[in-house]
């Protein structure tokens, strides 16, 4: 029999009627972590065991006195490491800032979740610098998979510890950041649901960069409704219960350039599963041709945004310590030294240029529909074997989720599979500024999957 995965609003009525404490939720999700077991030793490269039992302690006192924050007050979240913590050094997954200075003050998206209550478990292991899509890291180790775990498959990334972190519930809900997929990816991977905002809706002050023209940051938790309040919080707007959407009627455009290629038998078994679904509910899902998609690669040959931005912040520190990098990222990063600023400049006008095509294309739908990944989680040992394995894999697994960060769009990640199988992904996305429309038609998608 499986069990369903508490959601933070199932959590917060526990809570609330005090059938369970926040200091017992933490100290579950901290025996999780501390287990020599279990993968917490490869999720967090930081547990912040004392701080988090405080946090639990004075957000039981505070529910006692009836003054409960927000609908997260007393949950453990876990935040990926990039984002600066008061007291912490940022490492990215690297060892190269090992002897940087801790943060004086926490990123401004801690400090919101901080100030609504949430009990910061610890900082999750991702891939170094967030650059790729595969999760894997040489210096802390690589979180598995949860699906067939004793053969070890990658956990996606590049926010891989965020996504054990609930998959094995050492955290309720985990914060990452999506610069191609890195919310997204992991989600669909291993079985959760992600959601990747309009990059300008939650402040990057005080995260470490990849892109700043692409970073976005957004959750990944066990819902729909969990990733909306968690979004709502992380912009600092008040949580409105969400209004799922019609199915009947709605009207989603399923492209068929570039983004169903390559799909392996899993993927695609799944993905035409939910779409009779959708179907069957009353959704109109329409094939259409996008060919703009087909151009993203000649845009972005030379390593686009991700590689001239990465340079640029990490130029200095390679001079001091690239002997401490991966090579498989430090090699990406240096790509970039070759894009002049003249390439940047015809790059800004090729993506305003294709935004605009594109949103023209999509302008008379509700959504997007495609699936997150092409394939399901390949295996650690092929691709740490293996440069050539590696970087195919991780082109491929970018891929999808990546068109939506160039769209500057919103796009929901929602597992598609049937239990017991291969963790699939279905995108919902749509043009930026639609974050509600989306994770409202994402409520109603996810009710119709769960129904069948």
């Amino acid at each position: 029999m499986t069990t369903t995965p508490p959601t933070l609003q199932s959590l917060a009525t526990a809570l609330s009627r005090n059938t369970v404490s926040s200091a017992a939720l933490t100290e579950a999700a901290l025996q999780r972590a501390l287990d020599p077991s279990g993968e917490g030793s490869r999720v967090f490269t930081e547990l912040y065991a004392a701080q988090a039992r405080a946090a639990a302690q004075a957000s039981d006192l505070l529910r006692a006195s009836g003054q409960a924050r927000s609908p997260i007050d007393g949950l453990p979240i876990s935040v990926k490491d990039l984002f600066d913590v008061a007291g912490s050094t940022t490492l990215a997954g690297s060892v190269a800032l090992r002897d940087a200075a801790p943060a004086s003050v926490s990123s401004l998206a801690v400090q919101r979740l901080v100030a609504a209550g949430a009990v910061i478990v610890g900082r999750t292991n991702m891939t170094e610098f967030a650059y790729s899509g595969l999760g894997i890291n040489p210096h802390y180790g690589t979180p598995r998979n949860p699906w067939d775990r004793s053969t070890g498959r990658i956990p996606g990334g590049s926010s891989s510890g965020a996504a054990v972190s609930v998959s094995d519930a050492m955290a309720a809900a985990a914060i990452g950041s999506d610069t191609g997929g890195s919310v997204r990816i992991p989600a669909a991977l291993c079985g959760l649901t992600g959601f990747k905002p309009t990059a300008r809706r939650v402040s990057l002050q005080g995260v470490l960069p990849l892109s700043t023209q692409l970073d976005s940051i957004g959750p990944i938790a066990n819902s729909v409704a969990c990733c909306a309040t968690l979004d709502a919080i992380l912009a600092g707007e008040p949580v409105v219960p969400l209004q799922p959407y019609s199915l009947c009627g709605l009207r989603l455009a399923l492209p068929t350039t570039l983004v169903l290629d390559g799909m392996d038998h899993y993927v695609a078994a799944a993905f035409a599963a939910a779409r009779q679904r959708l179907q069957a509910a009353g959704a109109l899902i329409e094939e259409i041709e996008v060919p703009e998609f087909a151009a993203l690669g000649a845009i972005n040959a030379k390593g686009g945004f991700t590689g001239a931005e990465a340079y640029a912040w990490h130029r200095a520190l390679i001079a001091e310590r690239a002997a401490a990098y991966d090579p498989r990222v430090i090699s990406r990063i240096l790509r970039g030294k070759e894009i002049s600023a003249a390439d940047l400049i015809d790059l800004f006008a090729a993506r305003k240029q294709w935004i605009a095509a594109v949103e023209r294309r999509i302008a008379g739908y509700d959504a997007l529909l495609l699936p997150t990944v092409p394939v399901v989680a390949p295996l650690i040992t092929e691709l740490e074997a293996s440069d050539e394995a590696y970087f195919a894999a991780n082109g491929l697994i970018l891929r999808n989720p990546s068109v939506i960060n160039f769209l500057d769009g919103c796009a929901l990640s929602l597992p598609c599979h049937a239990a017991g199988t291969a963790p699939v992904g279905l995108m919902l996305a749509g043009a930026g500024g639609n974050d509600r429309k989306i994770l409202e038609i994402g409520l109603a998608v996810e009710a119709a999957l769960a129904a069948a």
